[in-house]
Parts: structure tokens; C-alpha cells; sequence
């Protein structure tokens, strides 16, 4: 009855309760009890050599060489795969073919811009609001106050407006395309796409892509246009700046120049999110698991990435256009 009892309990049981119902059966007599400890000793033991025998500049140079080693092959399988999607689309077109269907590209455009306009003018106003209080108040002791309009312009126009709308579509809009063409790889729905002949990447990836890829711009001028209107407020408010002084001063300070850098780095953002939230959603494994888990590599890297294509970018135009 006790061994019957404790087998009825142990299928009863969830996985947590694994080694209570192990030791239930030990009780009957009829399996032995496994001893944890001594196995985790064991392995310790096991590895203990190993441990003593390590240098550790060699365990650092094996760590960074792996980690390059990684990275070298994610940019790799990126690039390729930007490649790849352009090439089965311009092929498509070639052959006087629609690479993919207009529904999908203006659904996609809807949720990517239309619905991304009031957040990303909400966060550029309360932007612009602090960076205009905070330097005014500095400016102000200088007497300078009349440089806050210039400061705020060109900040960003070139720098924070297509910075700030790339990482809020990387979390918004990346996340949304990774999980859903993970849900399909997961679900065998990108098999049964090419089984029938069509190719994913210019099927699902190709309006996804340019989508983001147009819409960008767009949405950092209106970043621009609300954090220069924030300003503009601060400005009459607390600096005396009347608001058409305010567009004088915008308009002596901001260049052309200014306005196309920024362009140049929201098309570049939105190619570069896209390409990185399709691949994660394309290679996803693991089932369920797997989705959540290329969701948050998708936004940390394209997060990351954007980050550090403006910075090179900023880098090597200072160095060739220092005035």
C-alpha cells in the first residue's frame, strides 16, 4: 500500500517536486535515492584540475577572442542576409513581378508610422522641454540664454531626433516584426511559404524593410519639429525669447548640412532595425521559449547597433568635416 500510495503521488506531482517523489521511492525500497551533492562534488572535482592549471590572461584572451569571434559572425550572417533579401527582391522585379503584396507594405506603414507618431512626439516634447530648461539655466548665467533656440535645433535635428526614433521603434515596432515572423518559423508557416514557392525573404522581409526604411525620416522630423516647439515654449516662458526671435535664431543657426546628416542617419536606423528584427524573428528556436528569447536579443541589438552606427558616423564626419 505504501509503495502504491507513493507511485500515485509521484505522477500526481509537478517537476519541482521531482526528488521529494524520488525519495518516496526510495522509502519503498524499490529505486535508491540519488545523492545530488555527491554528484555536484564530483563534478567539481572534475573540473578543479582544469581550474588550477588555467592562466588567466589566457582565459581572457580565449574569452574576447569568442566574443569576437561571435560577433564577427552575427555582422557576417546580417550582411548576408540584407543582401539576400534585396537580391529575391529586385529579381522579382526584373521578371515585371510584384515582390510582395501592397496590403501588407501600407498594414505595415499604418503600425510603423501612423501609430508611432504620437509617441514618438510625446517623448521628443518632454525631451525638449528639459534639454531647453537645462541649458537655459546654464546659458542664462553667461548672458547667452539666445543660444538655447541653436543648442536645441541642432541637437536634434542631427543627433537626438533620429537617435531617439530609432530606439523607440528598435523597442516598439523591432520587437513587434521579431515576434511575429518568430511565431510563424515556430509554427511551420514560413515552410509552408516556401513550399509553395514563395520566397520569405521578399514575402515577409521586403515590405517590412522598406516600410521602416521610408518611414523613418518622417518620424524624426516630427521629433525635431516637437522637441523645437518644446523649446520654443521654455523659451517664452522663463528666457523671455518672443517666438519670432525664437525661429530667427533657429533659422541663423541650423544648416543644410544639419538637416541632411540627419536624414542620412534615419534611413540608415530604419534598414538597420528592419534587417535586425526580421533575422532574429527568422532564426528563432526553441519553440515558445525561443520567441521571448530572440524578442529581447532583437531590441538589444538593434538598441545597440543604432547606438553605435551614430556614433561612427558622428566619428568619421568630425574627422573629415571638423568646421
Amino acid at each position: 500500500m505504501h509503495s502504491q500510495s507513493c507511485r500515485e503521488s509521484r505522477m500526481s506531482l509537478p517537476g519541482d517536486f521531482a526528488r521529494s517523489a524520488l525519495e518516496c521511492d526510495a522509502s519503498s525500497h524499490r529505486f535508491p535515492a540519488p545523492n545530488f551533492a555527491l554528484c555536484r562534488v564530483g563534478q567539481v572535482r572534475r573540473l578543479l584540475p582544469a581550474m588550477a592549471n588555467a592562466n588567466p590572461p589566457v582565459l581572457v584572451a580565449q574569452g574576447i577572442g569568442h566574443l569576437g569571434r561571435n560577433f564577427l559572425r552575427e555582422v557576417g550572417s546580417m550582411f548576408w542576409f540584407i543582401v539576400n533579401t534585396f537580391e529575391e527582391t529586385f529579381e522579382r522585379i526584373q521578371h515585371g513581378r510584384v515582390p510582395f503584396r501592397a496590403a501588407s507594405f501600407f498594414r505595415h506603414t499604418q503600425r510603423a508610422g501612423v501609430d508611432s507618431v504620437p509617441l514618438v512626439g510625446l517623448v521628443s516634447f518632454l525631451l525638449g522641454l528639459t534639454m531647453a530648461l537645462l541649458t537655459g539655466y546654464q546659458l542664462q548665467r553667461f548672458g547667452t540664454q539666445r543660444l538655447i533656440p541653436g543648442l536645441v535645433a541642432i541637437g536634434f535635428t542631427r543627433e537626438l531626433g533620429p537617435l531617439i526614433t530609432g530606439i523607440m521603434l528598435a523597442a516598439r515596432i523591432g520587437a513587434a516584426f521579431t515576434a511575429e515572423l518568430g511565431t510563424m518559423q515556430v509554427s511551420e508557416e514560413v515552410e509552408a511559404i516556401e513550399a509553395m514557392g514563395i520566397g520569405p525573404l521578399r514575402f515577409l522581409v521586403a515590405p517590412r524593410m522598406l516600410a521602416l526604411f521610408l518611414l523613418m525620416p518622417c518620424l524624426s522630423t516630427v521629433s525635431n519639429i516637437a522637441a523645437i516647439g518644446a523649446s520654443s515654449l521654455i523659451c517664452k516662458a522663463y528666457f523671455s525669447i518672443a517666438f519670432p526671435y525664437f525661429l530667427d535664431l533657429v533659422k541663423d543657426s541650423l544648416l543644410i548640412r544639419d538637416i541632411i546628416t540627419g536624414i542620412l542617419k534615419s534611413f540608415l536606423f530604419g534598414l538597420l532595425i528592419a534587417a535586425i528584427a526580421c533575422y532574429r524573428g527568422l532564426t528563432v528556436k526553441g519553440g515558445a521559449a525561443g520567441v521571448g528569447t530572440s524578442t529581447t536579443s532583437s531590441v538589444v541589438t538593434a538598441i545597440t547597433t543604432v547606438i553605435g552606427f551614430d556614433t561612427l558616423y558622428n566619428v568619421v564626419y568630425t574627422t573629415f568635416y571638423p568646421t
